[in-house]
């Protein structure tokens, strides 16, 4: 099974007051979901399932695919390695799942799953990093990383 995570593109900074579920993508931001969401939709299996986080930030880089998609309140900000394969029902999905979500958790799930514990592995905003399971394999594999500043 291949789980695909995305991390949320470049953001605003949050103003005084504003909950941080509430910031949008910069215009940076957006031109980065766009050219990764261009490489995604060649590459992502039609019956692939997508759970967003309800961060605003993370809703609008999934747009930017166009494909259907779920909000998934167990991947907020806040959320643990563990809540993203619970809510991503990993090993056991037999269908590619996309995570639209954020730092540190992506980069901890990344490690967890590549290098067998959680450590603090970076994931770049906007980055997608693919990894592969195959059924009864003892090792997850690392297909591919795509960063939005080497896409046109």
């Amino acid at each position: 099974m291949d789980i695909i995570l995305w991390r949320h593109a470049e953001a605003e900074d949050a103003r005084p007051g504003q909950d941080d579920l509430d910031r949008a993508l910069t215009p940076k931001g957006q031109r980065q979901a766009a050219r990764v969401a261009r490489w995604l939709d060649a590459w992502l299996p039609q019956d692939t399932r997508i759970l967003v986080s309800p961060a605003r930030r993370a809703r609008e880089t999934a747009h930017a695919l166009h494909r259907t998609h779920e909000v998934e309140p167990a991947i907020a900000p806040a959320a643990s390695a563990a809540d993203l394969l619970r809510a991503a029902h990993w090993p056991e999905m037999k269908r590619p799942v996309l995570l639209v979500g954020h730092q540190p958790t992506l980069g901890e799930l990344a490690a967890l799953l590549v290098g067998g514990e959680e450590d603090a592995w970076a994931v770049r905003k906007g980055a997608v990093w693919w990894l592969s399971h195959s059924p009864g394999a003892a090792r997850v594999d690392l297909r591919a990383i795509v960063d939005p500043k080497f896409l046109r």
